[in-house]
């Protein structure tokens, strides 16, 4: 046996602590986009546990929880990107920038 790392093993996906979907809800609550931001996130919260069910994987739930925390994280700098008046019409979908990462 080698004592080299294996680089060919698959890194683990993120895995968020275990309150971490409760502590994002809360958050999303108190956050001024609560009306919105709420109702869509139960709605992928939901559509990810069901997938999870059926392909026995948390990785669904992870990813819901990520993109949250990035929603959360990057709203300051939206909001201000917004207030400042630059023009954003040569904006790129962060879907197709996710979508080539993977």
């Amino acid at each position: 046996m080698s004592a080299q790392p294996d680089h060919h093993a698959p890194v683990p996906p993120y895995a968020p602590a275990p309150g971490a979907p409760a502590e994002l809800l809360a958050q999303l609550r108190a956050d001024e986009r609560a009306q919105r931001w709420v109702p869509a996130f139960e709605r992928e919260w939901t559509a990810a546990l069901e997938e999870s069910r059926s392909t026995f994987s948390l990785a669904p739930l992870y990813e819901v929880v990520q993109d949250w925390q990035g929603r959360l994280a990057s709203a300051p700098a939206v909001d201000a990107f917004v207030a400042s008046g630059y023009d954003d019409n040569d904006f790129i979908d962060m879907a197709q920038l996710r979508g080539r990462r993977r």
